[in-house]
């Protein structure tokens, strides 16, 4: 699979991008983290309803190779867990942007948005 970065996601230099729908964001792990990790299998995700800060970890994925913390790109209120990934953690490897997205948080402070790298940014960073 050819790494990706869609142009629509902000993205943290941890390796993280966020999907903002109005005062919504969707989580998950880039291409990169998912390549570097290796094969993931197994996901502990943060309880529904916990709040995230930007730039803390929020959730353990584990590879063959290591176990890593998620940190959030943005702070806010967990409003839905992505459950299918306890059963099934290498859709974080299979599709990162689509179903292995990890949490949506109801964003606490917006702004922060304007923190975050666009995709060209990202690609510097990872250059």
């Amino acid at each position: 699979m050819a790494a990706s970065y869609p142009e629509d996601l902000k993205y943290h230099p941890e390796h993280d991008w966020a999907r903002i729908e109005g005062d919504v964001a969707t989580f998950g792990v880039t291409w990169y983290a998912q390549d570097a990790l290796g094969e993931v299998v197994f996901y502990d995700p943060p309880a529904l309803g916990s709040t995230v800060a930007k730039d803390a970890a929020y959730a353990e994925v584990e590879s063959v190779k290591a176990v890593s913390d998620v940190f959030a790109p943005l702070s806010g209120e967990i409003v839905e867990v992505n459950e299918t990934l306890v059963e099934a953690p290498e859709r974080i490897n299979q599709d990162p942007y689509g179903d292995g997205w990890l949490v949506k948080v109801k964003l606490s402070d917006p702004s922060e948005v304007d923190q975050l790298l666009d995709v060209a940014a990202y690609r510097d960073l990872l250059a």
